[in-house]
């Protein structure tokens, strides 16, 4: 229903069928939020948006750069690296690779790992498990089948034994193209579970991942595949194993989105939002080979809302305008002492003469879309919401000379709460009123008027 009041207004609809279209709103069945955060990555919460104010996702700021890939069996064209805290410590699994200057590979791919304490400063442990030109004082953790596109993640499944407490997949050609599947104990010694592959209908040249879904206790997985029409897209699955997989999907869009090719997914849940999945698809050019990493999201894992601006386009710093020099790592979190920030990372200066890179990039917390009000100002409008708590609390900014306020609304469109105006700049703030409305209720709208602000996320707590 985006701006459809003013557009029936607009085009000469009667004013009559105007205010039933917004009392069909007021009627309609709650959109139970409970006590969730809540962002404005899709417009499941959002029943009218009226003057200026629009969706914009957002790009991360770029910052340091983390890691080069400059020891000898490692490489130009290291790639589909996977980060993840792992109670206190951050980890990465990686592929190590090189190719000369006639893009001719120099050596076999292999699967490496580092570690850090802060997520800035990355260390390669010398782990004396497998042999590189005469020495083991290397950080190789397999050597085997799969390590094109190894991707691993610490397995949140409270039933997962001790010994595959880290899963993994790798793509093969042997028995069939597919996915096989791995574990560990320590995510430094690696055993194949299986040689024939758990997954096998699709296109498997990509960084293909999984992870266990704490809301809905299953195994998802995401792959590549050859749409009909011949396009890169994502296919996904469940498990409650991670051998038997079952579901299989193709991944939908919203009405109107481009069919372009993806590469990568980089799909996970949101950490602070369990119940959203987000991902970071690789838009890829085949007549360029050039990358670029967007944003989608989803609540269901299937259907997603897919936004066109890329997050980090190839002008940001450094080396990412030619050939796949623009891949999203998989993985995100929040710092020691960064609470209001979350870091991502970037890779770039892929093949060339010197060693890849990986860059550090920084969203606001909940900041990968904001529902943003230009100087002419405008208003939101969220469907009925069932809420549960006792505080309302935003995620917001108001720039120099912008206002924000908010308002609920009963059943019958009446405001029964009305807030102090908004200022600055606040994560998880409580919101502050001039009218109080009555949090007993359970099936509210909220009414946001905002100029020159930006709004994230809100929460009833």
């Amino acid at each position: 229903m985006l701006n459809r009041l003013q557009h029936n207004i607009t085009v000469g609809v009667p004013f009559f069928l105007v205010t039933l279209a917004a009392t069909a709103v007021c009627g309609a069945d709650p959109v139970n939020i409970g006590g969730h955060l809540e962002l404005f990555v899709d417009d499941h919460l959002i029943a009218d948006i009226q003057g200026d104010v629009k969706q914009q996702v957002m790009q991360p700021e770029p910052r340091e750069v983390v890691f080069e890939t400059g020891e000898p069996w490692e490489g130009n064209t290291s790639g589909y690296y996977t980060v993840f805290e792992d109670e206190g410590l951050f980890r990465m699994i990686y592929r190590g690779w090189q190719h000369d200057e006639k893009m001719k590979a120099a050596h076999k791919e292999i699967t490496c790992y580092a570690e850090s304490k802060d997520g800035v400063q990355w260390t390669k442990p010398k782990l004396g498990i497998f042999e590189w030109n005469g020495s083991k004082q290397n950080n190789i953790v397999w050597l085997g089948a799969g390590t094109h596109n190894f991707t691993a993640f610490r397995d949140s499944n409270p039933a997962a034994p001790a010994e595959s407490k880290y899963k993994a997949f790798g793509g093969i050609g042997d028995y069939g193209k597919g996915l096989v599947p791995f574990s560990s104990p320590d995510c430094i010694h690696w055993t194949q579970t299986q040689e024939k592959p758990v997954i096998s209908h699709g296109a498997f040249d990509s960084q293909n991942l999984a992870f266990w879904d704490t809301d809905r206790k299953q195994y998802r997985a995401y792959w590549r595949y050859f749409s009909e029409s011949k396009v890169r897209a994502i296919r996904t699955a469940t498990s409650t194993d991670f051998i038997h997989w079952e579901n299989e999907a193709d991944l939908t869009y919203s009405e109107g989105t481009p069919d372009e090719h993806l590469y990568t997914n980089a799909v996970q849940k949101y950490f602070r939002a369990p119940h959203l999945f987000v991902g970071f698809p690789t838009r890829y050019e085949p007549e360029s080979q050039q990358v670029e990493p967007i944003f989608m999201s989803s609540r269901d894992g299937v259907h997603f809302r897919r936004y066109a601006e890329p997050v980090i386009p190839r002008t940001a710093p450094k080396d990412r305008n030619h050939n796949r020099s623009n891949y999203m790592v998989w993985g995100m979190f929040q710092l020691p002492n960064e609470p209001g920030e979350i870091s991502v990372y970037g890779t770039e200066n892929y093949y060339e003469k010197t060693p890849g890179r990986v860059r550090r990039f920084v969203y606001r917390v909940d900041g990968f879309v904001a529902l943003r009000a230009g100087a002419d100002g405008g208003q939101i409008t969220t469907k009925p919401l069932a809420i549960e708590g006792k505080r309302l609390l935003l995620n917001y900014v108001v720039k120099s000379g912008g206002s924000l306020t908010v308002e609920t609304l009963n059943n019958a469109g009446e405001v029964i709460g009305k807030s102090h105006p908004l200022a600055g700049d606040a994560i998880d703030a409580p919101v502050q009123w001039e009218t109080s409305p009555p949090f007993s209720s359970a099936n509210w709208q909220l009414r946001f008027t905002m100029k020159n602000a930006d709004l994230y996320s809100i929460q009833i707590d």
